[in-house]
């Protein structure tokens, strides 16, 4: 086993094909799902607003350093499909942001 490194990923798309019911649910939740309550978490954060058109999940993934920033973005965004669908929300668009924590330069101010 390799060096394994945190990335953190945003994983944004769009809502598609919401059922009546979907859009009920995801509308009576949306106070608890906007951009203060976003946290980095394995499971992940979601986050939309009343349009149900864009969302955002924010999610940590370890893996292996040597499979890079792609296979982080592969497993944040199989992650978010699984959820979605689980939730029965449809969903297109998917892309990522990935910052690789271990490489990540930190500027203090003296």
């Amino acid at each position: 086993m390799g060096t394994q490194h945190t990335y953190r990923v945003i994983v944004r798309g769009t809502f598609d094909g919401l059922t009546e019911e979907g859009r009920a649910r995801l509308l009576a939740e949306v106070e608890e799902h906007g951009m203060s309550a976003m946290q980095f978490t394995e499971e992940g954060s979601l986050a939309y607003d009343r349009t149900l058109k864009p969302f955002s999940y924010r999610l940590v993934v370890v893996s292996e350093a040597a499979d890079g920033e792609e296979m982080a973005a592969a497993i944040a965004e199989d992650r978010v499909e699984r959820a979605l669908k689980e939730l029965g929300h449809g969903f297109r668009d998917l892309r990522s942001k990935v910052t690789d924590m271990d490489t990540m330069k930190i500027n203090y101010k003296r």
